[in-house]
């Protein structure tokens, strides 16, 4: 089987490799080409693979290529995981927002409303070419926002495109290490949009343990989302929020911290990027390897350093307990392939089509919730419906996503000024037009969006 990876030079593609070198099912991936428009990041990262296969039997040949259908041609599945407008672009995210005392983030509140304007055309426009070119293959979307993404690709692939986020069922994962529980026998109740849900039960063969792990204050508090979140506020809502809910729950503290450290996430990742690709242009064989964990280690230690007390870039304690390749993005994205190529039934936790499991979302809407995923595809499972302030939140941010979902296809100044308008992060029609114009005078791509006519 062929598997495509688009942004192929990107940080997460070694996980991804390693999982498939760990694989020994059958069938199995045979051949991963990496498409990047940037033929050095490219040759990066295949350096660095090639380090990884020495003296594996049987590694899935690696192919590189900066041109799109070269890369599609033939797939069975493609991995997505570009970003318009590089880093710089996740710079002026952060920065137009913050001028403005607004949340200024990759993918929650104005910021990833201006990451997905620019990204949806590209977007479309890789799934029109994966249509054509490999009309078989499922996409599996890793590009942010993923859920906004995957559901303007949906109109184009429909139920072959799905989009993934590892924090869900990562959290089940840390709870039943915790408690010493084996986690294949953990089923995960949680509902919500990409960054943006709950987990509202963890069942350990059928007994909801919920419960024990909110009264321990060490296992709570060892936790990511005790550290973010706090054991009492964990305490009142009775549910494990994903950690991006952190920026709704404690806006203004998000906000300032964000205004007081001495730089941004983006700007902390963009000086790191530009330093890993140097060094690793004169890098070779183990070299290479070890300047990827270095630094990737370096990135997930600092991952939300300041909503945690810290400057954005520096180094924390490890609380996830996850490893990237198992329990990641690698480890979920192995299970959907493996799933659907060899019928091997898996749960999961997916950005999928509504259809009827969150009643109070349209049909056609991309919610995050519990699956099934087998030969014939994947399949939402039922649950209870969110209570009243989730169905609230979920409801306003989903209409935001599509009002900007529609800007992006049709070019639309007014559906996109009402999206910024109406997000509950911030909260005034005036800052939302200001939002706007910035990221129009400031980002390339997004004011290309507005200059061009509608995207069918």
């Amino acid at each position: 089987m062929k598997l495509a990876i688009l942004g192929g030079g990107g940080f997460r593609v070694p996980y991804v490799y390693q999982a498939l070198l760990r694989d020994q099912g059958s069938p199995r991936i045979e051949e991963v080409w990496l498409q990047d428009s940037d033929a050095g990041r490219l040759e990066g990262m295949a350096a660095v693979l090639a380090t990884l296969a020495d003296g594996v039997d049987d590694a899935p040949r690696v192919f590189t290529s900066t041109g799109l259908d070269k890369a599609l041609e033939g797939a069975d599945f493609v991995f997505a995981a570009i970003r318009v407008g590089g880093l710089a672009g996740r710079v002026c995210d952060e920065r137009v927002a913050l001028d403005l005392n607004v949340l200024g983030q990759e993918t929650t509140g104005p910021g990833g409303l201006a990451y997905g304007l620019r990204t949806i055309p590209v977007m479309l426009d890789i799934a029109r070419r994966v249509k054509e070119l490999a009309p078989d293959a499922y996409v599996i979307n890793f590009t942010n926002p993923a859920g906004m993404i995957t559901e303007a690709m949906r109109d184009v692939l429909g139920d072959r495109v799905m989009g993934i986020c590892d924090t869900p069922s990562g959290l089940g994962t840390r709870v039943a290490a915790a408690f010493g529980l084996d986690p294949a026998r953990i089923q995960l109740d949680y509902v919500g949009l990409n960054h943006l849900g709950w987990m509202r039960r963890i069942l350990h063969d059928g007994v909801d343990i919920m419960p024990a792990l909110l009264a321990d204050d060490d296992v709570l508090g060892s936790l990511e989302e005790g550290v973010v979140f706090g054991n009492e506020w964990l305490r009142d809502l009775g549910v494990i929020p994903n950690e991006y809910l952190y920026y709704y729950y404690f806006n203004r503290e998000a906000v300032r911290a964000t205004l007081d450290a001495p730089q941004t996430r983006g700007e902390y990742l963009a000086k790191q990027q530009a330093a890993f690709y140097e060094r690793i242009a004169g890098a070779s064989g183990g070299a290479a390897l070890e300047t990827w964990r270095e630094t990737v280690a370096s990135r997930s230690a600092s991952y939300m350093a300041e909503v945690k007390g810290a400057s954005a870039g520096e180094e924390l304690e490890d609380h996830s307990g996850v490893d990237p390749v198992d329990q990641g993005y690698a480890g979920v994205a192995l299970s959907v392939m493996n799933a659907i190529s060899r019928n091997e039934r898996a749960q999961m936790i997916l950005n999928v089509g509504n259809g009827s499991t969150v009643t109070a979302l349209p049909g056609d809407a991309v919610v995050e919730v519990p699956v099934m995923v087998d030969a014939n595809g994947v399949h939402p499972l039922s649950l209870a419906q969110p209570d009243l302030h989730q169905t609230g939140l979920m409801q306003q941010v989903k209409a935001v996503e599509r009002l900007i979902i529609s800007a992006a296809r049709n070019g639309s100044r007014a559906d996109a000024a009402k999206a910024f308008a109406l997000h509950p992060l911030v909260d005034s029609a005036s800052v939302g037009r200001q939002l706007l114009n910035g990221y129009i005078d400031r980002i390339p791509e997004v004011a290309a969006v507005f200059a061009k006519g509608p995207t069918t």
